[in-house]
């Protein structure tokens, strides 16, 4: 079990010495570039789905918080390598991740999706694997990973940001961004001359918290906040106060939500 940590503080009292503990702090990484999940308010304050889901395991087990926001490839190494504790940042629980590190039990439901272009002849994931056929990904993602083995005939174009593979798509230059189908919605939603959005998932996945494989101590907590958690109505209040709108449009088009 990887050890929590402690911090030792000294105090004088009355003449008297005396000792406190108190935890260290649970560090929590994330790329605050992708809202409503992971963002940063007005102020420059880390905010968002997954952030008050930390504060409320934070809270949980009794530690303070420090939010440390990493580019998401850089995620899993820092995990390893100790400079977080644990991964919460809409990060899908694969077979290829679990060979490195360990996940918690799921606690979102989500899928791949696409948008495409309203020219482009793309309607659904059985139009990608095509010669000629350009699918732009976002680097580390499960988009990224499903394209690079499935798409073979396709010409990839794997950007670092979301929004570049939004924009291919805006300008006509890619036919489809893979991506999770609430970003799907959201963005056809900002672009809806330029956009259309396919959101019936071609590929079902879960997210989870990343951890060490030796932090079964930690990983057991994280499955007793979250069946506490959900219990509470805690994930059904996140979505209505960051995604009204979607759980509504999703209910209409009969497409199970998140949550």
């Amino acid at each position: 079990m990887h050890a929590l940590g402690r911090i030792v503080v000294l105090c004088l009292f009355a003449g008297l010495a005396c000792s406190a503990t108190a935890a260290a702090p649970l560090r929590v990484g994330m790329e605050l570039s992708y809202p409503p999940f992971e963002m940063t308010d007005p102020q420059g304050r880390p905010t968002g789905v997954s952030v008050r889901l930390a504060e409320a395991l934070a809270k949980h087990l009794g530690r303070e918080l420090v939010v440390e926001n990493i580019a998401f490839d850089g995620l899993i190494p820092a995990l390893k390598t100790g400079k977080i504790d644990c991964i919460i940042s809409s990060m899908t629980a694969t077979p290829e991740r679990s060979r490195s590190i360990a996940f918690s039990e799921p606690y979102l439901k989500t899928g791949l999706a696409l948008l495409v272009g309203t020219k482009s002849p793309v309607r659904s994931a059985a139009d990608l694997n095509v010669k000629g056929r350009v699918i732009a990904v976002k680097k580390g993602t499960t988009g990224h990973q499903y394209a690079a083995t499935a798409l073979k005939q396709a010409r990839l174009l794997v950007l670092d940001k979301e929004s570049s593979g939004v924009l291919e798509v805006v300008q006509g230059k890619a036919d489809a961004f893979i991506y999770d189908s609430l970003s799907v919605y959201q963005n056809h939603k900002r672009h809806p001359d330029t956009t259309r959005s396919v959101l019936e998932p071609f590929r079902e996945e879960t997210w989870a918290v990343g951890l060490r494989p030796d932090d079964s101590g930690l990983r057991d907590q994280i499955n007793r906040f979250l069946e506490a958690f959900r219990a509470e109505g805690g994930f059904e209040k996140l979505g209505d106060e960051f995604l009204p709108e979607e759980k509504r449009a999703f209910r209409e088009q009969g497409i199970p939500f998140y949550f």
